[in-house]
């Protein structure tokens, strides 16, 4: 297979992986106002769908790290980043046909580690280690501080709320949760939509169309058209688990806390070009609100099975996306 193909295809399954992306983790930032019905769903998702793009199209630093902080570019094939998407996509689908909001970041990061480490026989020296220090370190604090905000922003926004009549302050956090909502979408375009550009670009660059590792106008406006289409579709399985299962968000005061919070976060590591899971930080801050009523809000086995989730991407992914390399192998070599 030439490389012109190649690319074509490395191309397609990133924009699909943006696509699935977009639809997986459209419960990030729609899920609370739905629940807490300060949106009706076609509201929330246009509304979720139209940021999600704009947010794709503001920073690039997301790109860089998956592009070039993972694997050493250097011993990139174009087989290997065909895989490893495919790997992530496949993930994801799999992962949503159970209604669980695993992490499209930390699939196509597992992709990508297991393609590569596979190919090389396991030798751990491909590996980037400063980049995905830098994934590891951000997975395990932004849930952790998504469930500190999410306390602090409950509280905070309750002791606001109390000095007010009830009817007044509802109507009120009704309307700032669209905002909130808008700035988690946001946020969530300026993170996730980066994976695809990565991935595009460092494909650009390995088949020789690109000299140097930067972002092409036409790859941030296709991955942000994308990743907008996927919301448009909308994870309606996930947005249950988030906004219904683990546990009952009632009022838009609980989702301005919730969406406040991982709009935080996930604006900071953005930021930074650490490519978290929009997926972890919006969970844990919804669980945050919850806990800041009482430990007994958030359902714990739900919780647990979505952990579970979370911890079994990595490994999920990277074999996915060996599976696909041994099919690619098997049928063009």
């Amino acid at each position: 297979m030439s490389d012109p193909i190649l690319l074509v295809l490395i191309i397609a399954a990133a924009l699909m992986y943006d696509f699935v992306n977009g639809f997986h983790d459209a419960a990030n930032a729609i899920a609370t106002t739905v629940a807490t019905h300060a949106l009706s769903p076609r509201n929330a998702i246009i509304l979720a769908r139209t940021l999600n793009f704009v947010g794709a199209l503001i920073h690039t630093a997301v790109a860089y790290t998956i592009g070039k902080g993972v694997v050493d570019s250097q011993f990139i094939t174009m087989p290997m980043l065909l895989a490893a998407t495919v790997g992530a996509v496949l993930w994801g689908y799999f992962t949503w046909y159970f209604g669980l909001p695993s992490s499209s970041t930390h699939a196509l990061v597992g992709g990508l580690m297991g393609v590569a480490l596979f190919v090389s026989g396991f030798d751990f020296g491909i590996l980037e280690m400063k980049g995905i220090n830098k994934i590891l370190i951000a997975m395990i604090l932004s849930p952790a501080v998504g469930i500190i905000l999410g306390i602090i922003f409950m509280v905070l926004l309750s002791w606001l709320a109390y000095k007010f009549p009830y009817r007044k302050s509802a109507v009120f956090f009704k309307r700032f949760q669209v905002i909130s909502a808008s700035f988690v979408a946001l946020t969530h375009g300026m993170n996730d939509a980066q994976n695809a550009m990565g991935v595009i670009t460092i494909a650009l660059v390995t088949s020789g169309y690109l000299q140097e590792f930067a972002v092409p106008i036409w790859v941030r406006l296709a991955s942000a058209f994308f990743i907008g289409l996927g919301t448009s579709v909308g994870g309606w399985r996930i947005i249950k688990t988030m906004g219904h299962k683990m546990t009952k968000l009632r009022e838009p005061i609980d989702g301005c806390a919730a969406e406040t919070a991982a709009g935080s976060v996930i604006l900071a590591a953005s930021l930074v070009g650490a490519p978290i899971s929009t997926t972890h930080v919006a969970t844990s801050a919804i669980a945050g609100s919850a806990m800041a009523h009482r430990l007994g809000a958030v359902r714990w086995p739900i919780l647990g099975n979505i952990v579970l989730a979370w911890v079994f991407t990595f490994p999920g992914a990277g074999i996915f996306g060996i599976l696909t390399y041994l099919l690619v192998n098997a049928i063009f070599n």
